[in-house]
């Protein structure tokens, strides 16, 4: 299969990597009209293969990755890339000049990675997901939305290796394999800056390799450690500071700090980066890195959170100063708002932060 036929394969048109059948079905394809300004559903998928055509050029590819099956205590990540993106679209306008979205990875909600599934699930789930593919090439394809999201990112580097990531999740487990793919790709030394007000740094939960709370662990050992995962916004933890950096080799600035004095900790942050000699950074948003009173759509909502205009502000000075390679914004679960008005606020924060990202990526 070519990495062109292996997308078609595991990706869906924007906003429709939810499998629905009847419930949501209607509310999904109105999303999916929206954003790509046609009427009907073969409308919808003859553009989304016109995008597929078009990754070869692009600057910039986006891929929604619906999946919260990796998160914790409450759910509904999943509608995130549909929201956000309907969000943007109401606020921006489509997507900026040389950015293309290839669409959703099409989730199976009892699935997240393949190396915890039996080879007798595998097989069942390659032919139910994959009936008109041959035996052969059909055996090869991944069936959970990590492995799948993975797989995926190697066929857009196949087609455009220089092209730059922006992922929608999501539960943060959907970051892991965008790290893998960077890491694949051989890409320039990166390193990765983190928003999250938790430390995700567990190298396994419950017996899980991969999930919300393990992947950073995973990724800082695959950057070989040194700096190289920078964590901004840190409250919620079991362990102090010095425990992380001294056992792990990553780098904190706790939202205290950032709070205190945020010119400061932007220099800090900045510095700190430039100091490790990556040349690019994976700028990884976990909504819940922000203040909850900005915020309050998310699994775990912290108070003592960051502003805004400081995330902002970091994103841009890291595109200006160091230049990104790849970034995304991740557990938004407007479901699960706690206030009349909380959805409708975090979405505008998640499009703003969308907005920033894309233009340090397109810099």
């Amino acid at each position: 299969m070519t990495p062109r036929d292996v997308l078609a394969e595991l990706l869906r048109p924007a906003g429709g990597g939810i499998y629905v059948v009847s419930t949501g079905s209607e509310e999904q394809r109105a999303v999916q009209e929206k954003l790509y300004g046609v009427s009907g559903e073969e409308s919808v998928l003859d553009r989304f293969h016109e995008q597929l055509d078009r990754i070869a050029s692009a600057r910039v590819v986006v891929l929604g990755v619906p999946s919260d099956v990796g998160a914790g205590y409450l759910r509904g990540a999943n509608v995130a890339p549909q929201a956000i993106r309907a969000s943007y679209f109401d606020r921006f306008g489509p997507w900026p000049e040389g950015v293309v979205d290839a669409g959703d990875v099409l989730v199976v909600p009892q699935l997240l990675e393949d190396g915890m599934l039996s080879q007798e699930q595998i097989r069942a789930s390659q032919e139910a997901q994959y009936p008109n593919v041959p035996e052969p090439e059909r055996r090869s394809l991944p069936v959970s939305p990590l492995s799948k999201a993975s797989r995926a990112l190697d066929a857009v580097f196949a087609l455009a290796p220089n092209a730059k990531l922006f992922v929608l999740g999501g539960d943060h487990s959907c970051a892991w394999p965008v790290v893998e793919a960077l890491y694949r790709g051989k890409r320039e030394p990166f390193g990765i800056v983190q928003i999250d007000a938790h430390t995700d740094l567990l190298a396994e939960r419950l017996g899980i390799r991969y999930c919300f709370a393990t992947w950073s662990y995973h990724a800082n050992k695959l950057l070989g450690r040194g700096g190289k995962l920078v964590q901004v916004g840190v409250r919620a933890s079991r362990h102090e500071r010095a425990h992380w950096e001294a056992t792990l080799g990553v780098r904190q600035f706790w939202a205290e700090e950032c709070l205190h004095d945020p010119k400061a900790a932007l220099d800090a942050i900045v510095a700190h980066v430039k100091s490790t000699g990556v040349r690019s950074i994976y700028f990884s948003n976990d909504i819940d890195g922000t203040d909850a009173s900005f915020v309050d759509a998310t699994g775990t909502p912290e108070p003592g959170g960051l502003e805004p205009d400081f995330v902002l502000e970091l994103v841009a000075r890291l595109g200006r100063e160091v230049g990104l390679c790849a970034g995304d914004v991740m557990e938004v679960a407007p479901p699960i708002a706690r206030t009349p008005d909380g959805a409708a606020r975090t979405l505008d924060v998640a499009v703003r932060y969308a907005r920033a990202t894309l233009d340090s990526l397109l810099a």
